[in-house]
C-alpha cells in the first residue's frame, strides 16, 4: 500500500511548490521507480485544470547511450526538446533511480560531451526560470538505492525523506510558509550585504555579492529546501576553500575537494577522492572555473549528509559555493553545461559581512 504521505506530498508539490493552475501544461518526468509519486501529482494536476504530461525514465537507457552510441549521437539535443522547453508552463522531475551508480564506469569526456550538447537547452530553460515563465520543481521518491547510499534501510529513509518535507504535520503548506517567512528575513539582510568572507579550518575565501539579489528557496524549486542563495560577482572570487561533504556527481563518490580562486577562477583544483572527473567538468566550457551560486543550509531537520545533493545541500550549518552556471533571477552573468553544488560544513567557521561577523558555528547571529 502507498504510503499516504505520498499523496500529502503530491498535494504540496502541485498546490504550493508549482501552484499548478487552469489550463497549464505541466511536464511531470522522473525515474521509473517514482511513479507512485509521478500519478499522484498527475491527479492533482488534473484536479487543478492543468494538462499534465507524464514521461517515466531509466538508467539503463543512458548506460546504454553511452556505451553503444557515438559522439554525435551522444552529443545530439532533439528538438522537441527544444520546443517543449519553450511551451511548458511547469516542470516537475522526481528523483527516483535504483542505481546510483549506472554511470560509474562512463568515460569523463563522454559525460562532458554530453553535458556541452545539453548547454543550448539548459540556457533557455534558466532564462525562461528567471523571467517568470516557467516554473520548476525537483523531488526524490525514496528507493533503496537513495537509503543504501545514505546508509539505511527503506524504511528509515523514508522517514527521513518524508520528515525532511515536512509531510508529517497536518498541514504541510502552512509548515512551509513558516519557513518561508523566517528566511526571509535572512535574505532582506543579505540584500544590503556588498562582501562575504567565510573562514573555517583550510577556508577562507572572499566574494562580492554587491547588486546581486538573494533568493529564498523555501519548498517551490527545490522539494525539500532550506536555503537562500545568491550568485557571486563572476571576477570578485578569492581564496581557498576546503569542502568536506563528500558529494555524488555524475554518479560517482568525489570527496575532499580543494579549490583555489583568483580573480574568480579556479586556479589550482584537487581531490582525495574523484580528482579525474572533478578536473574533467572543470573544464567543460568557459564557464565551469567560475562561481555560479553562494548559499546558506538552513534546514535544520537535515543533520547528516546522504549523498543526494538535492538535502545535503540544505543541510543546517552548511554554506555551498557551486561552480559553473548561476541563476539569472540572482544576477548571475556566468553560464555553463555544468552546475556542481559542493558543500562545507560552518561548524567550526564563521561568514562576516562587509567585515562583521553575521554567522558562527553554522547558525546566523542576525
Amino acid at each position: 500500500m502507498t504510503d499516504p504521505r505520498v499523496e500529502k506530498m503530491a498535494d504540496v508539490i502541485a498546490r504550493y511548490s508549482l501552484g499548478l493552475k487552469e489550463g497549464e501544461l505541466a511536464l511531470l518526468q522522473g525515474d521509473e521507480a517514482g511513479f507512485p509519486l509521478l500519478r499522484e501529482v498527475y491527479r492533482h494536476a488534473l484536479r487543478a485544470g492543468a494538462h499534465p504530461v507524464v514521461r517515466t525514465s531509466h538508467s539503463e537507457l543512458a548506460e546504454i547511450l553511452y556505451s553503444e552510441g557515438s559522439d554525435g549521437q551522444i552529443g545530439h539535443v532533439s528538438e522537441l526538446a527544444l520546443l517543449e522547453v519553450e511551451k511548458i508552463d511547469a516542470r516537475l522531475v522526481v528523483r527516483a533511480s535504483e542505481n546510483l551508480k549506472a554511470l560509474s564506469g562512463v568515460p569523463a569526456e563522454k559525460l562532458g560531451l554530453s553535458r556541452r550538447a545539453g548547454r543550448k537547452y539548459f540556457d533557455r530553460y534558466m532564462e525562461r526560470r528567471a523571467k517568470g515563465e516557467l516554473r520548476a520543481c525537483l523531488t526524490q521518491y525514496p528507493t533503496n538505492a537513495s537509503a543504501q547510499l545514505a546508509g539505511m534501510s527503506l524504511s528509515g529513509y523514508r522517514e527521513f525523506v518524508f520528515g525532511a518535507c515536512l509531510l508529517n504535520g497536518d498541514d504541510p503548506v502552512a509548515a512551509w510558509q513558516s519557513v518561508s517567512r523566517e528566511q526571509q528575513r535572512y535574505v532582506d539582510f543579505l540584500d544590503k550585504v556588498a562582501e562575504l568572507r567565510f573562514e573555517a579550518p583550510d577556508t577562507d575565501i572572499t566574494l562580492s555579492v554587491k547588486g546581486r539579489k538573494w533568493i529564498n528557496s523555501d519548498g517551490k524549486a527545490n522539494f525539500p529546501s532550506g536555503e537562500v542563495f545568491s550568485a557571486p560577482v563572476e571576477d570578485s572570487v578569492n581564496g581557498h576553500i576546503r569542502y568536506d561533504v563528500p558529494v555524488v556527481y555524475l554518479g560517482r563518490s568525489v570527496e575532499g575537494i580543494e579549490l583555489e580562486f583568483k580573480d574568480g577562477k579556479v586556479v589550482s583544483a584537487r581531490a582525495d577522492r574523484g580528482e579525474e572527473l572533478l578536473k574533467a567538468q572543470l573544464d567543460v566550457d568557459e564557464g565551469s572555473r567560475t562561481l555560479g551560486e553562494v548559499a546558506f543550509g538552513l534546514n535544520y531537520g537535515i543533520t547528516r549528509p546522504t549523498g543526494n545533493i538535492l538535502f545535503d545541500e540544505k543541510i543546517g550549518g552548511t554554506i555551498h559555493l557551486a561552480v559553473g552556471a548561476g541563476y539569472p533571477d540572482s544576477g548571475s552573468k556566468n553560464k555553463s553545461a555544468i552546475h556542481w553544488d559542493m558543500i562545507r560544513s560552518m561548524k567550526p567557521g564563521r561568514a562576516l559581512a562587509d567585515g562583521k561577523v553575521i554567522y558562527e558555528d553554522g547558525r546566523f547571529t542576525l
